[in-house]
């Protein structure tokens, strides 16, 4: 996924490879990601995550201490049009509405942004900070 956005080099995608499969399993097991595939022929075409994060009361939800996170939703380019995207984000929903969660966020491509404005997604005034890496 990141690889076809682009802008992230080989290095460093390769890092977060290694890195993500513990996590991934680590936060299955403590049942704080969900995790959907589509396969065809028994080959992985579309996937989607829900990650469950702690997060303080906020007036979007000022009871709650969980935000759901939508990630790792992807579709091999010769699949892409047929509403894979838009049904495994809606899974990811469905499971935050399971649990109680009412806000839910993510970070969209380009390509996706059409996808999530279609099902209620706004642009928030959210922003970021990544600190340098020390030599």
């Amino acid at each position: 996924m990141f690889a076809a956005i682009g802008g992230t080099a080989q290095a460093d995608l390769d890092a977060m490879t290694r890195s993500f499969e513990p996590w991934v399993v680590r936060m299955i097991a403590e049942g704080r990601y969900a995790g959907w595939i589509v396969s065809d022929g028994g080959r992985p075409v579309a996937s989607a995550g829900l990650f469950i994060m702690d997060w303080p009361p906020h007036p979007f939800d000022p009871e709650n201490e969980r935000r759901g996170y939508v990630l790792n939703v992807y579709v091999e380019p010769p699949y892409r049009r047929r509403g894979l995207a838009h049904g495994l984000t809606e899974m990811c929903m469905a499971e935050a509405r399971r649990r109680g969660i009412r806000v839910v966020t993510l970070h969209a491509s380009d390509a996706g942004r059409p996808v999530y404005e279609s099902m209620g997604f706004k642009t928030s005034r959210e922003m970021i900070y990544v600190a340098p890496v020390e030599n």
